[in-house]
């Protein structure tokens, strides 16, 4: 068995009917290169070979009534893959409205915790194309986040895909076993025996951290404060209810505004949100006077030796949504973004994970229920969360279909009902927006402006589209 993290399991505790969170992804493949051609049951069987030699897709929850620590993951012994794999038809003409109003009511769903916590959704009738005659189809991904960051994520998304289409499948590979509640609750009550000693560990670290960040802040060179983000309409309290919308760029385009600026893409990305931000609550006459703040997710994969499938930590970024030159506006984002940086280098990689390793299963629950009921909700930790994940620059193929697009869709949080996650992958920038209707139910009309917000830029670079 392999324990959760107390990062892991916090995904799980703060979970709730209208705070879902699991990790999700759209995939619009061409089946035209399906060695022997497309069907479902093909496909099915592919992913049955794929999933045979990747244990955490056959991983569930276990637990115990007596365990003082987090769950475990153990091998679904009754594993069905039917449970896990579905198939849907998109109503006529199946265009990206037609798939994202189907995104949209997929991801609003929780995932069931009696089996591996994840789904995938075969969407057929995109473009009215059949897809057993060569057309498109899209597939969406849902994982829950307890088992996976985006960097995991995207590794899992990686051993579906190859480089050829017809690379045959790896040999099968072991599961994570199994453990009955006595077992569960002897590891639990060593874990929780040693937390006094753990403590005395962390405690030093974020005294140090503290002491470093006041002095970033005495000198000006520490990252946005939290709850310094100006309140707007999509900082509220989410409901059940999720729509999504997606946007391509060429990644090329983009490394000419970075080239021309010397900044990097993820300033370039950053700045990109910040336009169809400053537009979208302009045209409502809600744009506040002071910037938006963006929370990064961060990963430390490379830098943490703590068990678990998220290893993250995370930084504020100012969006500088208050100034009106897109060229000023990039560049302020670019020296915003290195201070974040450079402060986010001094705090230790793993403060985050040993913090949520302390903390007790009842505290994450109570914590965000009271912030859920709680007044400050009118004074947001940050405004909405931005994430930009490199990913490969080459052609791949999922089970056999190539891989035209990958929109990437992370959770939400009451406070925070705005997530924009970019993936780059094979010369595109795919970026995948996800909230809640209740909030933004125009979410399409901010989504639209990005290619707007790209050919400013290049403007500003001097610099023509592809």
């Amino acid at each position: 068995m392999e324990r959760l993290s107390g990062l892991d399991a916090s995904f799980l505790y703060i979970e709730s009917p209208t705070q879902p969170l699991h990790v999700c992804s759209i995939l619009e493949l061409d089946t035209s290169t399906v060695p022997g051609g497309y069907t479902f049951d093909r496909l099915r069987d592919e992913l049955a070979l794929r999933i045979a030699a990747i244990p955490e897709f056959r991983a569930k929850l276990a637990d115990s009534q007596l365990n003082l620590d987090y769950p475990v993951w153990v091998e679904d012994d009754a594993f069905d893959l039917d449970r896990h794999l579905l198939r849907i038809g998109l109503p006529s003409p199946g265009g990206r409205r037609e798939l994202v109003e189907i995104c949209g009511h997929i991801a609003t769903a929780p995932l069931e915790r009696d089996r591996p916590l994840w789904e995938m959704w075969v969407i057929e009738g995109v473009c009215d194309t059949d897809p057993c005659a060569g057309g498109v189809l899209a597939v969406m991904t849902k994982i829950h986040h307890a088992a996976v960051d985006g960097v995991s994520g995207a590794n899992l998304f990686s051993q579906l895909c190859t480089v050829e289409p017809d690379v045959p499948a790896p040999e099968p590979v072991a599961g994570a076993g199994s453990a009955g509640p006595l077992q569960i609750a002897a590891g639990g009550l060593m874990r929780f025996a040693v937390r006094p000693w753990q403590l005395a560990s962390v405690l030093p670290t974020t005294v140090a951290t503290v002491v470093k960040t006041l002095g970033r802040a005495w000198g000006g060179t520490h990252m946005a404060a939290p709850f310094a983000g100006p309140p707007t309409r999509f900082n509220a309290s989410v409901t059940a209810d999720r729509n999504v919308a997606l946007a391509q760029l060429d990644l090329d385009d983009i490394k000419k505004v970075k080239d021309r600026f010397n900044v990097t893409v993820n300033d370039v990305v950053m700045a990109l949100c910040a336009s169809v931000l400053r537009w979208f609550l302009s045209d409502h006459g809600e744009l506040p006077g002071r910037s938006l703040v963006a929370m990064v997710p961060v990963s430390v994969h490379e830098k943490s030796d703590r068990p678990g499938h998220n290893q993250l930590s995370g930084m504020f970024c100012s969006l500088e949504t208050h100034i009106g030159d897109p060229a000023d506006r990039l560049r302020a984002i670019a020296r915003a973004d290195a201070a974040a940086k450079n402060h986010s280098s001094v705090i230790s990689p793993t403060l985050l994970q040993d913090w949520a390793q302390l903390a007790a299963r009842a505290v994450f629950g109570s914590v965000f229920r009271l912030v859920a009921d709680s007044p400050l909700i009118g004074h947001p930790v940050h405004n909405l969360i931005v994430s930009n994940v490199p990913g490969p620059q080459a052609q791949l193929y999922f089970l056999g279909c190539e891989v035209e697009a990958m929109y990437p869709l992370g959770p939400l949080f009451h406070g925070c009902g705005l997530n924009v996650t970019a993936m780059s992958l094979n010369g595109k920038l795919n970026v995948g927006v996800i909230s809640c209707p209740d909030l933004l139910p125009d979410l399409w009309r901010l989504v639209d402006d990005f290619d707007a917000a790209l050919e400013e830029l290049l403007e500003c670079a001097g610099a023509t589209r592809i």
